[in-house]
C-alpha cells in the first residue's frame, strides 16, 4: 500500500511559502512516500503552488479547499435546514 504523508499547518494570514512545500517534499522523500497533502488554514503563494504542480507528490489544500471539504463531508460543522419563505401569490388576488 503507498504511503501518505499528511502535513497541516496553522499559518493565520500568512500565505504558505515555497520553501515550507519544498520542506515537506523532501520528508516524503526521505520517508519513500508516494504523495503527501499540505493542509494550511490559509493559501499558498505562485511559487509554491507552481512547485507542488511540478513534482506531482504533493497536493495542496488551502483554507477554501479545507473548509469545503469539512462542509462535503460534515466534520466538524453543523447542517441544519433553512427555512426559505414563498410569497403565497393566491393572496393579493382580488375577488
Amino acid at each position: 500500500m503507498p504511503s501518505v504523508f499528511r502535513f497541516a499547518t496553522h499559518f493565520i494570514l500568512c500565505r504558505t511559502r515555497f520553501v515550507k512545500v519544498q520542506a515537506f517534499y523532501g520528508a516524503l522523500a526521505g520517508q519513500r512516500a508516494h504523495k503527501g497533502v499540505f493542509i494550511t488554514t490559509s493559501t499558498y503563494t505562485a511559487q509554491a503552488i507552481e512547485f507542488a504542480k511540478s513534482v506531482e507528490k504533493v497536493v495542496l489544500v488551502d483554507g477554501s479547499k479545507l473548509a469545503e471539504l469539512m462542509i462535503d463531508f460534515e466534520v466538524g460543522v453543523t447542517m441544519r435546514p433553512v427555512r426559505v419563505p414563498k410569497l403565497d401569490s393566491d393572496y393579493f388576488e382580488e375577488e
